[in-house]
């Protein structure tokens, strides 16, 4: 009985403790793997625990090199879609003007396209443009899909925002850069940095659009698909827990970030 009653307060929790469980289980099994020193390149069984993968993670050359190419293009894609998405979601949150109901069915396009018609239609675009396919053409589609998502996010965070408080600083005589500033950015900076962690997450971690686009550039996520076929090397591993660890830190510094914004906005006045 006592169990049943503990069960029947509780059930909530266990069931968000076995969602996160099966979640968080492919990047633990990741982690363990980068510890692993496999019996051949074909294997994916935990046989011998080393630290030689974490201290050689460039021992295959080529993948190092399709690491750094690839957090190139997500480096380039992120600042431009961040920069674009951003000025559209104040545009559509904060404006009211003629097609602003078209453009936000427009924004949501590329999300509901399925990858492999975005990748070929933007295929059918270079090649009759006569722009030759490589680094620029991967890093001008990602940012056609990853300006989506960052409006979608910076919106929600716009409209969940309290005008109140910059009511109240313009009230107080602050004009409209310093009520930016002081009130506006620091309330809505979480959401642009949310925004661009999941648009470098989406172009690093891209392999459709990609492939279509790509010509004889090879981005890692087309590494690793090609590796997968002859084996992949346990510092795919390392790589993939490395980036893992340090998205983790800076949502967890963003969230820090964003929570102390709240309250300094609160008390916050013209400078």
């Amino acid at each position: 009985m006592r169990v049943s009653r503990w069960l029947a307060d509780r059930w909530v929790m266990i069931v968000a403790l076995l969602v996160l469980g099966y979640l968080a289980l492919p990047i633990l099994v990741v982690a363990a793997l980068s510890f692993n020193r496999p019996s051949s390149r074909l294997s994916y069984d935990f046989n011998e625990f080393t630290l030689d993968n974490w201290r050689q993670p460039c021992a295959t050359s080529d993948m190092c090199d399709a690491v750094v190419r690839s957090v190139q293009i997500g480096f380039i894609a992120t600042v431009v879609a961040t920069v674009l998405g951003t000025l559209m979601a104040f545009a559509l949150v904060r404006h009211r003007f003629r097609g602003r109901s078209g453009i936000n069915v427009l924004i949501f396009l590329p999300m509901a396209t399925p990858e492999l018609v975005m990748g070929t239609s933007l295929l059918a675009l270079f090649v009759s443009a006569g722009v030759p396919q490589g680094f620029w053409t991967i890093v001008i589609a990602h940012v056609m899909f990853c300006v989506s998502f960052v409006v979608v996010t910076v919106k929600a965070r716009l409209a969940g925002m309290d005008r109140r408080l910059e009511e109240a600083a313009m009230d107080l005589y602050a004009n409209e850069w310093q009520t930016f500033r002081r009130i506006t950015l620091p309330l809505v900076l979480p959401g642009i940095v949310a925004a661009a962690l999941l648009a470098f997450s989406l172009s690093f971690d891209d392999f459709i659009i990609t492939n279509f686009n790509a010509g004889t550039t090879v981005t890692f996520p087309m590494y690793v698909w090609g590796a997968a076929q002859r084996g992949i090397p346990p510092q795919v591993n390392v790589i993939g827990t490395a980036m893992f660890a340090v998205a983790l830190l800076l949502v967890g510094l963003s969230s820090l970030r964003g929570r102390r914004a709240r309250r300094a906005a609160l008390l916050a006045g013209p400078s």
